[in-house]
């Protein structure tokens, strides 16, 4: 298990859901990853906290007035100064898809689509600093872009959102560089996913821990869910891709033994 009060300045702070079955996506989340889930904030739209023994794991909200809900989740990344982190996304390619704006007493969010068309939320706490457990079962384990311009977006998250980088695997099968500041384990990945990621379809992923995904998997299959990935055994756990029944993508994942 990890602990934080604070995630470091780049790396992966949130995650949130933007759903068209609230109700039902209450009940598939609760069911599968144990959480649960508080009531919609008026204030906000009718956004509302999952939770997780009574920690805040994850956001969610439904249909806007004028936006109906696209099914997807976003990962947010953590920034000391959104003003300067969006004026210079936009400098480097990006489209500014929500501009800069205070959550209440909370924070400041803004959310861009990277050079290569990845959705990806910026934020700034004030009063909430986002995940504040990761890598048991029900909370976030790791965070990942596939992408279908590999080069741009590592030099993109390494200028925006400063990160400190690692290659890990270079060749024509796996490419991938992960946000490694020095003195910590690795935060996040970007894969280079051109070969089956068409133009546009870059996004990210969220990877739920679970103590066993398999049984998990059937779960998802059982609540209605989507399995885009069998479960399959790597180097950093057992792992599969699924999708909620609204067709939300994401991915869980069974740690390897200690």
């Amino acid at each position: 298990m990890t602990t934080r009060t604070t995630a470091p300045t780049g790396a992966p702070c949130w995650a949130d859901l933007w759903t068209s079955d609230v109700e039902g996506s209450r009940r598939f989340y609760g069911e599968l990853l144990g959480w649960e889930s508080e009531a919609p904030n008026p204030d906000f739209g009718g956004y509302f906290m999952f939770t997780r023994d009574g920690v805040p794991v994850a956001g969610a909200m439904g249909d806007t007035p004028d936006n109906p809900a696209q099914d997807l989740w976003k990962v947010y990344l953590a920034t000391d100064d959104i003003a300067a982190t969006v004026e210079a996304a936009g400098r480097a390619g990006a489209e500014v898809v929500v501009p800069v704006a205070p959550v209440g007493d909370l924070g400041f969010q803004a959310v861009v689509t990277d050079p290569a068309g990845a959705g990806v939320g910026v934020w700034q706490p004030v009063g909430f600093a986002g995940f504040s457990t990761l890598d048991e079962p029900g909370t976030p384990s790791w965070f990942e872009l596939f992408t279908a311009d590999y080069p741009r977006a590592v030099d993109f998250y390494r200028s925006v959102f400063r990160w400190d980088t690692e290659v890990v695997g270079d060749s024509d099968g796996f490419r991938y560089t992960v946000l490694q500041p020095a003195g910590s384990a690795p935060l996040a990945g970007i894969m280079d996913a051109s070969a089956f990621v068409p133009a546009g379809g870059s996004a990210w992923s969220v990877y739920w821990e679970t103590a066993d995904v398999d049984a998990a998997v059937a779960t998802v299959r059982s609540l209605g869910g989507g399995v885009t990935a069998e479960p399959a055994d790597s180097p950093y756990g057992r792992m599969a891709t699924v999708t909620d029944p609204g067709g939300a993508a994401f991915r869980l994942r069974q740690g390897p033994p200690a």
